[in-house]
Formats: C-alpha cells, structure tokens, sequence
C-alpha cells in the first residue's frame, strides 16, 4: 500500500473523476467514498485499477455482524488495497467484517472509523452522549479495532500520538481533516497540516477538496505531497 497522500474523489460522476485522473501521469492513492461509489459501482474500481492507482474504499460500514461480514465477503472480490467499518458497530462486528474482507483476499488492509473529523468535543458529549474526552472515546474504539484484529483506524492527526504510543507505530492511523496552512477548513473540525500530521504519527493522510476543487490539482497535490514525505 502507498504511503502516497490519499487523494478523495469527491466527485459524483465517473467522468469526472476520469477527467480529474487524466490530468497525473503517475501512480495516486485514491479514496472512493459514499457519494461516488453508490452511483458508480465496482466498474469505476476497475477502471481507476487499470489506470495503475491504490484505492481505499471508504464506505464506512456500520449494520448487524452478518450483514458486514457478508457485504466485506462481496468487497473482497474488488480489488481495493483499503476498506473501512464504524468501531461503534461494536467487536463482533468487527471480527466479522475481518473474516468477510478476508474471504477472497488477504492482503486487503481494514480499518475502523472513531470519531469523525467533523466531530468536536461538543458534540461528542451532548449529541452522542459520550461523557469522556475525545482522546479516551478515540482511544477506546483504537483498542477494540486492535483487538479485533484490524490494521488500524481512521482518526484525526490529533489522536496519532496516543494511538502511536498505546498501540504500536505499525497500527494504522489514517487521518482526514488535513488542510495546508492557507486553506479553510470546510466542515472539519479536528485538522492539521500535512508536516504536522506527520509529526504527530499519521501514517497515511486523506486529502479532498484542497486537491480536487484547486484550480491546478497537479501542483497542489505535490505540494502536499512533498510537505508530507518530506
């Protein structure tokens, strides 16, 4: 798996990613999320393969533990480097999700979402009625992924250096919420800079709108591409 900027198609139309991919010459890792693959399907999988480029699908499932494990089961035939579940679903849930994704091809990395980027403490306390800290929430659904035997979570740059030092560096943090120092920060909350998610232990980043709505994504992209391998 790449440890490339992941790239999120936010986009709702196969020709408009093939429009946004036309313009590199070199190997992505892409995100496909919600929005684009529930309109496009596992054609645009394929396609975004044939072009050469890592894929993390983002689909985030969170249902009952038969349900997830036979949908990771039909996930495991596309040829995805990266898929993702809710830890909220809970540690069977997720033990299903590994055995399904596992099915057809074992070197599919699966991770678990924590907390969203766009969740603040707030909302947290009073919309989810989690009465701790973000750290302690984030760390709890970190620890059930891990003993459940997934590679790692999805979480804000600002979660990594606890994961990093309660779990272990090879765990996975993938994190969104990462904005160059001179873009908005849209609906996230929980952000950093590229260079900072890097120090603070992200081994991969999610990188959207600063990318594909930028007037030249080629030179934002490697903007961000060298703050963040340095």
């Amino acid at each position: 798996m790449k440890q490339l900027p992941i790239i999120a198609l936010d986009f709702d139309t196969e020709d408009a990613v093939n429009n946004f991919l036309d313009n590199f010459d070199e190997p992505l890792f892409v995100k496909v999320g919600m929005e684009l693959f529930y309109q496009t399907g596992p054609q645009l999988i394929k396609s975004i393969k044939e072009r050469g480029h890592d894929i993390f699908l983002d689909l985030k499932l969170h249902d009952i533990p038969n349900t997830v494990g036979k949908a990771m089961e039909g996930l495991s035939k596309l040829d995805v480097d990266l898929v993702n579940v809710h830890a909220a679903g809970g540690t069977t849930m997720m033990e299903r999700a590994v055995a399904g994704i596992r099915k057809h091809n074992t070197d599919i990395k699966i991770i678990a979402v924590t907390q969203l980027t766009s969740t603040s403490q707030e909302m947290l306390n009073e919309q989810q009625n989690i009465k701790t800290s973000m750290d302690e929430a984030v760390l709890n659904y970190a620890n059930l992924a891990q003993k459940a035997g997934l590679d790692g979570v999805v979480c804000s740059p600002l979660e990594t250096t606890m994961l990093k030092n309660q779990l272990g560096e090879s765990f996975l943090k993938v994190t969104p919420g990462i904005r160059p120092a001179d873009s908005q920060t849209d609906d996230q909350k929980r952000v950093t800079t590229p260079e900072d998610a890097k120090k603070l232990g992200s081994t991969h980043i999610v990188v959207g709108r600063p990318i594909t709505q930028s007037d030249n994504p080629v030179a934002s992209y490697h903007k961000i591409k060298e703050s963040w391998l340095g």
